[in-house]
């Protein structure tokens, strides 16, 4: 009876600091109120139901916003598109969650979740200018930036009132006071009823449907191939996006409770919630950091949690919709000021200067390329740069150690030995330095290659291991190849039966001790 208690409480001050910016980044998506409040209450009510993280609150997030927003300009008010975006969106993460990758965004560097989660926040801080003093907005961070000078000339002094007072309840409500009433509510509060009791000339959310959403099934014209394409990649954006931020929330949730989310299925109940928010008009969204953590703190532990907060969003729709329509649309500006805000990733940014100078660089970068160019495209040269870097880390670490013995070392002929000793990874970034070393050492009558320090061997080391052994068999030099086991398991596999005949494998230095060469 205590854990519902707690989830029913959690669930209701969720939904509380959920409703504003459900309002908020809808009407920022460019899709209007009523697509953010039925993606937080689509979503948040099957992504709990179905996903695996049980106290995770899902809903419209500011990564999401922009993708979608983005979308809306691109397909210029074409909705089947829009809605085509979000479904395959939400069917890519069911896919990922099939395929269990879920785990596999733990290994996205921080420097690249830094960069872009920075990015996003500034995006939303400057996207939201021009609504924060009452001036028609832009999709553009480079038009905004632009016409910033213009837009600052058409100011409208009222807008910019109830946006300054919003934002600076959200900035300094004592944390007493937002325990008890959260400080976006607040907000709301106190900004939409000064517009309304001085009759401001400002522009308002406007009518609310009092009533469910109803199906949309979008209309697929399979012959505009480009039109596809830019469909399809705005929904692998979109999918990647919220993989990453839910997950990253799903981690947030673990710290906080002591638990351990299960990342596939999450992804398959992130999934499944998207997809029907797509069908129902609804914007796509998220595991929701802020709201998570709200959720928990007030009591919930639960998949209840997330779904009374779903409930109590319904709730409001239906029977608060006239009052949600008067809330001037600058009083949202200045609450996605600061959710902007929050996103930027302080705790970098305080030891920026400190921090390694690769990681620097792909942090300002993806940052940049996040700005201005695309989302996608920043990620994905962001994880490029900190690959290379890692091959580049792990091949420096890596050396060829080659040694000459005599027989009063080995029991072996009166022959010459060499013995070359790989420390470290023997992978495709080391393999050609192995590679050249090795080719330098071929006047003795055997070779002895030492791969017990090798944690792991890739197959292009494995083809480079082959193509030196031919060689050294080409000189008549003996070659002996000490492995662990694991590494003789792949070498049988893929050396030919030729090569093996030729050469010899011990799995121990003592096996190679007992040889009579």
């Amino acid at each position: 009876m205590k854990q519902i208690k707690g989830d029913v409480f959690g669930g209701i001050t969720a939904a509380v600091i959920a409703l504003p910016l459900a309002l908020a980044f809808g009407v920022a998506s460019g899709l209007g109120a009523v697509a953010g409040l039925y993606g937080a209450i689509v979503l948040g009510f099957l992504a709990s139901l179905f996903g695996g993280t049980p106290t995770q609150i899902s809903g419209p997030t500011g990564p999401m916003t922009v993708v979608i927003a983005s979308a809306v300009i691109y397909f210029s008010g074409d909705l089947d598109a829009i809605v085509l975006v979000i479904l395959l969106a939400g069917l890519i993460q069911i896919l990922f969650g099939l395929m269990k990758l879920g785990r596999f965004v733990k290994f996205i560097p921080y420097p690249v979740i830094s960069g872009f989660m920075s990015g996003i926040g500034v995006i939303i801080i400057v996207l939201e200018i021009n609504p924060f003093i009452g001036v028609e907005g832009s999709s553009s961070v480079v038009q905004t930036l632009m016409a910033l000078p213009e837009s600052i000339g058409k100011t409208n002094l009222s807008a910019l009132a109830v946006a300054s007072l919003a934002l600076a309840v959200m900035l300094f409500t004592p944390k007493k006071i937002g325990r008890v009433i959260p400080s976006p509510l607040l907000a709301i509060i106190l900004a939409t009823g000064c517009s309304v009791l001085l009759n401001l000339p400002v522009q308002t959310v406007g009518e609310i449907p009092l009533s469910l959403p109803s199906l949309r099934i979008p209309e697929i014209d399979w012959s505009d191939i480009h039109k596809l394409e830019h469909i399809l990649s705005f929904a692998l954006t979109l999918a990647l996006l919220g993989i990453i931020d839910t997950l990253l929330t799903s981690l947030v949730a673990d710290s906080v409770t002591k638990t351990k989310h299960n990342p596939n299925k999450e992804l398959i109940g992130q999934g499944i919630g998207n997809s029907c928010t797509a069908l129902l008009g609804g914007l796509a969204g998220a595991g929701a950091t802020m709201r998570t953590v709200v959720n928990i703190k007030s009591g919930g532990s639960s998949k209840l949690s997330g779904m009374v907060h779903a409930v109590v969003l319904l709730l409001i729709v239906l029977f608060f919709a006239p009052i949600a329509a008067q809330i001037p649309l600058p009083v949202l500006a200045g609450i996605l000021f600061k959710v902007g805000i929050d996103i930027v990733d302080y705790r970098f940014l305080k030891v920026i200067n400190k921090a390694p100078r690769m990681d620097m660089v792909i942090m300002l970068v993806v940052f940049a390329l996040t700005v201005f160019v695309n989302l996608v495209v920043a990620v994905g040269i962001g994880i490029v740069m900190a690959s290379i870097l890692t091959v580049y880390r792990v091949t420096s670490e890596a050396n060829v150690d080659i040694k000459e013995h005599h027989k009063e070392e080995l029991d072996v002929n009166d022959q010459k030995v060499r013995t070359v000793n790989i420390n470290g990874a023997f992978f495709f970034g080391s393999a050609s330095i192995f590679e050249e070393q090795v080719s330098t050492a071929l006047d003795v009558n055997t070779i002895v290659i030492n791969c017990l320090n090798v944690p792991f061997m890739d197959i292009s080391a494995v083809f480079t291991l082959h193509e030196l052994v031919l060689k050294m068999r080409s000189h008549d030099i003996q070659v002996v190849l000490i492995l662990k086991e694991r590494h003789v398991n792949k070498i049988n596999k893929l050396f030919d039966s030729n090569t093996l005949s030729q050469i010899t494998i011990c799995s121990s230095l003592e096996d190679y001790q007992k040889l009579k060469i």
